[in-house]
């Protein structure tokens, strides 16, 4: 671990305890401590420190360089482990965050460790990357580009190999640099989200680095240099696109509104230039579609050095932040464009793309109807683009078969939702006409035909004014919506069909299955157990068990039983509660035979389970003959339910009753 401090009190001690406390244990640690010429306390309280843990800290000190480069530079020169981790010295550690990190790059083979970084005092942290473990990914399919800092694992064989040392002649901006080349060049980049591993604190006297060094000319001077490891290291496409939105948006908003807006008027000129020139190898016309309209009017300022437009820029988001409310928009010709300074100003001429945010609309909906009943699925609820007040509404369903793809729109019916609006963006706009009712019976949903078997994802395709945005639905629902999965066993045709209704997770949102794609019929029934009638042996044997479905036809839950000479008895199953069922078989209507037997449902069945081995036999006559009922032998064994019924042979039962031995 190496430490760069500087007139670190009171912070330095937490952040070496916290070092000397990894569970990771000291036998495998070394904390080097470079003191980068303090004038506080640090350097006695290096050596008390060094008291504690003598074993433990390498402890080396230089004249102030200025920044953290050279300290950081030194250390990594005398590192021996086969780990680094950079630790400022007003941060500190989780207790577990080494061990969690280390046992991450040696199970996966990666190159550098992100471990979540949490804000203390104030302090943002860094948080996109961190939504999941990521056990190895790299910069173009997760979002690690965002967080530069140097605070975290890196194998140090990596940063030997590629000679990666901090630039020296940069103030700010170093990490950026380091951390950018060490993620172009590592074999593997590993996330652990699930631990706070790094505590990132908000100094009270303002000590932090970001925060003494003020101004635009520090960070302009970094920023061509983070554009240059791109320019070298990832070829032109989607790739190199994804990691400039970091540096489009996030340094450029940073630079302008943070430093830049607040420095004296030639300064301004010069570094809107210097900045022009950094951002302008990055810009093409297919990068300007990932970003968002305000991110595309800021570049377009910046690029013309365009100086009064982007100060009052500035003081535009400013008001928006603090005022809470949304942009009201122009919308026309099927395009929504946000009402941002200069929209068609002529003397500016800042071109339309710049505010338009039609795909980036929001599409808000709350269902308070969400209710399968039988084939049929009824939905109410209200949906609205945000910003655009309910005009020629024109919204529909959309039913979208997951896997082939194949879609049918299907109408809804509006209704007056007066108010709807009032509690957000200060009521600037109204959705007065934004709710809906829809109705979708399966069996005619296809232009008239039924849907297919597969996973139908229901959204709603939301319009007005010309413009639509579709949405999943279903997350955003009344109290008394449930979210449970109900399957219902519908008719069609000559046979029975499932539909189920469920919401998908994390999400939430809703989806019909057709044809047991997820939900299968079979786990909804279940035999309790069979029986005589009334608990004795009597003429009817009786069935119970458990229907789960929330709906079936009436009369088609049916208990079979075969002969296995093709002579069948079918006796239906009548519901009993509110998720019970019970089926009596009269054993006296039986012709001899050994019977199996199976629970129906349409198409499904489920064998019917063993009888119980110690069932007594019931005994009746028929025409004057005796006759019995009684489990058949080797049905237990077998797992099955086989019942004998057989006309009692007289000859045989009364030998065996004149064999009995006489009593006394």
């Amino acid at each position: 671990m190496i430490i760069a401090a500087y007139n670190a009190m009171p912070y330095l001690t937490r952040c070496v305890t916290s070092a000397a406390e990894q569970t990771i244990g000291r036998d495998v640690l070394e904390v080097i401590v470079v003191d980068d010429g303090s004038t506080d306390g640090t350097a006695a309280e290096l050596e008390r420190l060094n008291a504690l843990y003598p074993d433990l800290l390498r402890i080396f000190r230089q004249e102030n360089s200025g920044g953290p480069s050279a300290p950081r530079n030194l250390g990594l020169d005398h590192a021996r482990g086969r780990f680094v981790f950079f630790l400022d010295a007003d941060d500190h550690l989780g207790a577990e965050a080494l061990e969690r990190m280390v046992a991450t790059a040696e199970r996966h083979a990666t190159d550098v460790v992100l471990g979540r970084t949490v804000g203390v005092g104030g302090r943002g942290a860094p948080a996109s990357m961190f939504d999941r473990n990521q056990p190895r990914t790299d910069v173009f399919s997760s979002r690690v580009w965002w967080t530069l800092n140097p605070m975290k694992l890196f194998r140090r064989a990596l940063l030997e190999r590629h000679a990666l040392r901090f630039p020296t002649d940069l103030p700010i901006g170093e990490d950026q640099v380091f951390t950018g080349a060490a993620y172009l060049h590592a074999d593997g980049i590993s996330v652990v989200a699930d631990y706070d591993c790094l505590y990132w604190v908000q100094r009270e006297d303002g000590g932090n680095i970001t925060r003494r060094l003020r101004g635009s000319e520090p960070r302009v001077r970094f920023l061509p240099r983070v554009v240059r490891l791109l320019l070298d290291h990832v070829p032109a496409g989607p790739g190199r696109d994804h990691l400039a939105h970091r540096h489009l948006t996030v340094d450029v908003r940073n630079i302008v509104a943070g430093h830049l807006v607040h420095e004296p008027r030639a300064t301004q000129r010069a570094m809107l230039a210097r900045l022009a020139d950094a951002v302008e190898p990055l810009l093409h016309e297919g990068m300007r579609e990932r970003l968002s309209a305000m991110a595309r009017l800021r570049l377009h300022l910046v690029s013309h050095r365009m100086l009064d437009e982007l100060i009052a820029l500035v003081a535009f988001e400013r008001d928006l932040e603090r005022g809470g409310a949304a942009t009201p928009l122009l919308v026309e010709n099927g395009r929504a464009y946000a009402r941002y300074p200069f929209l068609r100003d002529p003397g500016r001429a800042v071109p339309d793309h710049c505010y338009d945010v039609t795909d980036r609309l929001g599409v808000r909906h709350h269902l308070t109807r969400a209710e399968l009943d039988g084939a049929t699925l009824h939905l109410a609820g209200h949906a609205y683009l945000h910003r655009v007040p309910t005009l020629d509404v024109g919204t529909e369903l959309v039913l979208r078969e997951r896997e082939s793809g194949v879609e049918h729109r299907l109408p809804v019916t509006p209704a007056a939702t007066p108010g709807l609006g009032a509690d957000e963006d200060g009521g600037r706009f109204a959705y007065d006409l934004a709710g809906f009712t829809a109705r979708v019976d399966v069996t005619t949903a296809a232009g008239g035909a039924p849907l297919t078997d597969g996973l139908w994802d229901v959204s709603l395709a939301v319009g007005a004014q010309g413009l639509s945005r579709e949405t999943r639905i279903g997350r955003t629902r009344a109290g008394d919506v449930s979210g449970a999965t109900r399957t219902h066993v519908v008719p069609d045709g000559n046979t029975l069909r499932a539909v189920t209704l469920y919401t998908t997770r994390p999400h939430g949102n809703l989806t019909l299955d057709l044809g047991e794609r997820k939900h299968a019929v079979l786990s909804h029934l279940t035999v309790d157990g069979v029986r005589w009638a009334g608990g004795a042996p009597a003429a009817e044997l009786e069935i119970n068990g458990l229907c789960t479905l929330a709906g079936y036809p009436e009369g088609a839950l049916r208990v079979v039983l075969d002969d296995g000479t093709g002579t069948a008895a079918s006796f239906t199953a009548r519901r009993d509660g509110d998720v019970g069922f019970v089926a009596r078989i009269p054993v006296t209507r039986l012709t001899s035979g050994d019977w199996g037997g199976e629970l129906r449902l349409g198409p499904w069945a489920s064998p019917l389970p063993p009888l119980p081995a110690a069932l007594p036999p019931a005994k009746w006559r028929r025409n004057g003959l005796p006759r019995y009922a009684k489990p058949a032998p080797g049905g237990a064994a077998r797992g099955r339910f086989a019942l004998r019924v057989a006309r009692t042979a007289l000859l045989r039962a009364l030998l065996r009753r004149c064999a009995l031995p006489r009593s006394g």
